[in-house]
């Protein structure tokens, strides 16, 4: 038999989920370490509008494509453009019932899914990754903050933006973008706000206008999650919790003067507050010397601004990786090889990821985005 690694996956994530269940599905062993205290410990974020040929194909590997178009919302495909003075529609992508190929599933729901096929104990909860070091003889050793340290012989950083495994192989860091999202949460929205529900559609509502933005996704069970897009400083970017406390809905308004007044009950409307979201990015094109028995993926390895490829592409590297690992002869070779095809690939994708941002928040807004939902219909 082979020599098969020891493995430690940072981040239960939708990255490191799947590289540990396809591994699990093909009898190798894996422990996630994450620093959450628990599955239910926070909010995991909005909707994911999960592709065919990424999101997809990684669950389709890790035996989980039937459950998900079980669950997923295919009713929810729907994508249109309002304009900000009149809030009347100016593009819409509906795809006919049957057609859509992108069916969302809340962040939650999907990490649910990819955790109920891992054996039991797999994921060690309340264990925030402090540093990484590396011996002589080419092992890992995990330290956490909890005072736990533990060594493996490979080690997959799937563990977000903020990685705490990049800076052992790198010291660049996420550049913020200059944009702040302000989520803002709306329950019960088809009961309580059925005039908001019917501009909103069945899926993503997008109103754009000379740097400012609201978005407006539904999620399950009647939540609607709202970005406000705003160009905070960046020393204001960098105090969200301060920010967040002087930014209440009133100045919030402020920023969106002069748009139509259906669209800002979206803001005056809301039920909270939720976040406030500096939006950061790696340089497109990072690179990294290869180190054995390092490895990251998803965001950990390319975070770019919020386009829609994100948690599909995260997906597709960690089903890549993980199928690397079981169909090479020897798995040091096979990282190595699969981490030069990853960055390759997210190079031209980070590219079109920051020209799509800025087409979204540029002074002619939205006259790039209806560009490109007018091309997707023909």
């Amino acid at each position: 038999m082979l020599q098969r690694p020891t493995i430690a996956i940072v981040g239960a994530g939708p990255a490191g989920l799947t590289v540990a269940s396809i591994l699990q599905r093909h009898g190798w062993k894996v422990t996630v370490f994450e620093a959450e205290t628990s599955q239910q410990a926070r909010d995991q974020g909005g909707t994911l509008d999960l592709h065919a040929e990424t999101g997809q194909r990684a669950l389709a590997q890790a035996g989980l494509l039937a459950a998900f178009q079980e669950i997923a919302r295919h009713e929810d495909q729907d994508t249109r453009m309002l304009d900000y003075r009149s809030a009347t529609v100016l593009a819409e992508d509906l795809p006919a019932p049957g057609e859509g190929q992108r069916p969302e599933i809340d962040r939650r729901a999907l990490r649910e899914l990819l955790l109920s096929s891992l054996a039991p104990g797999t994921v060690k909860w309340d264990h925030r990754l402090k540093t990484v070091t590396s011996d002589a003889n080419g092992s890992h050793h995990l330290h956490f903050e909890n005072g736990i340290s533990a060594c493996f012989d490979l080690v997959v950083g799937a563990d977000g933006a903020w990685s705490r495994v990049r800076p052992a192989l790198t010291r660049v860091q996420p550049v913020y973008t200059g944009m702040t999202f302000v989520e803002l949460w709306i329950d019960e929205i088809d009961e309580r706000h059925p005039e908001i529900a019917e501009m909103i559609g069945r899926g993503t509502m997008f109103a754009l206008h000379a740097g400012l933005g609201l978005v407006a996704q539904r999620n399950g069970g009647g939540h609607v999650r709202i970005y406000a897009a705003i160009p905070l400083t960046l020393a204001e970017a960098q105090r969200p919790d301060a920010a967040l406390a002087g930014l209440g809905k009133a100045q919030l308004l402020e920023w969106f003067d002069g748009w139509s007044d259906k669209l800002l009950t979206f803001i005056s409307d809301a039920d909270a507050i939720a976040a406030i979201r500096p939006i950061v990015a790696l340089p497109a094109g990072l690179r990294w010397p290869h180190q054995q028995g390092l490895t990251l993926v998803g965001d950990a390895a390319h975070v770019m601004p919020p386009v829609g490829v994100g948690v599909n592409l995260a997906m597709l590297d960690a089903a890549e990786l993980a199928e690397a690992l079981v169909s090479a002869a020897g798995w040091p070779q096979a990282v190595a090889e699969f981490e030069i095809m990853m960055l390759d690939r997210a190079a031209g994708i980070a590219d079109d990821a920051a020209s799509g941002f800025a087409d979204m928040f540029s002074a002619d807004a939205p006259a790039g985005m209806l560009d490109h939902m007018n091309s997707r219909r023909t």
